[in-house]
């Protein structure tokens, strides 16, 4: 949203729109942690440990 549409908004609109932010916020970091909880597991699952992980490191 612009500042100009925010502005217009009333104070529960405002309200609204921030619990919205919030839980995408939330959302986002849940997938985020969930998907480099899988990647860490997968690491030391397979016994590769932390040289496989230098490895994919260097090729990002």
């Amino acid at each position: 949203m612009t500042q100009n549409e925010l502005s217009q908004l009333t104070d529960q609109e405002l309200m609204i729109e921030a619990k919205k932010m919030k839980t995408s916020k939330i959302t986002n970091s849940f997938f985020i942690g969930f998907l480099v909880g899988i990647i860490c597991y997968s690491i030391f699952k397979n016994s590769w440990g932390i040289f496989y992980f230098d490895s994919v490191i260097l090729y990002l």
